[in-house]
């Protein structure tokens, strides 16, 4: 199988860890959706990543379709598959998404011409951001892990999240949230994390 998609996307980054935490026979080939090789466009008409081409050919996009495909591959899955715990680690990752959805959003109109930009815009996604840690640090546990005793999706989707934001916004939010930047500390120390950290500079 293959995994198209760019170094700094954090919906990519956050299948790259799975694959690395579960050891998946998966190549990863770094491209972007305006690339020349123009792989992205063939595979997704929707022209995002990440793209996940399956030993079928067929191709699969949308980060938690992949994640969830790649995971039940082997056992033990890291989304529980029935119970409580199930709907703990999934609200977690809705959380996750949507966190990264506004931190990309909010850098997207920070990058438009400054005549274009709309600081209404901008600050309707800090505010969700603001939200969302607010939220996250209002419900982390005193465990190591998000959902019961061992890592899952919740875990990886929020560590990546939060990583991004860390990233591309960096608004000193740890200051305010001390144990959630001290959750995130240790999720960043994982091997998979520090494999799948963006390149300086980009």
């Amino acid at each position: 199988m293959q995994l198209y998609g760019s170094l700094t996307s954090p919906y990519v980054r956050k299948i790259r860890i799975l694959v690395h935490e579960k050891r998946l026979p998966v190549e990863f080939i770094a491209e972007g959706p305006s690339d020349p090789a123009g792989n992205i466009a063939r595979l997704n008409p929707l022209g995002k990543v990440p793209v996940l081409v399956r030993e079928n050919g067929e191709a699969l996009f949308d980060s938690p379709v992949i994640l969830e495909y790649l995971d039940h591959l082997t056992e033990p899955t890291l989304i529980p598959p029935v119970g409580e715990e199930r709907w703990q680690v999934l609200r977690w990752h809705a959380l996750a998404q949507g966190l990264m959805d506004a931190t990309v959003t909010r850098l997207m109109e920070t990058r438009r011409p400054p005549a274009q930009q709309s600081q209404e815009s901008v600050a309707k996604q800090e505010h969700k951001i603001h939200n969302a840690l607010q939220f996250a640090a209002a419900r982390l546990p005193s465990s190591e892990f998000l959902v019961g005793k061992c890592l899952t999706i919740a875990d990886i989707a929020m560590g990546t999240a939060l990583g991004y934001v860390n990233f591309r916004y960096s608004n000193s939010w740890e200051r305010e949230h001390t144990e959630l930047s001290h959750w995130v500390a240790g999720m960043q120390a994982r091997p998979s994390f520090l494999a799948t950290t963006a390149p300086a500079g980009s």
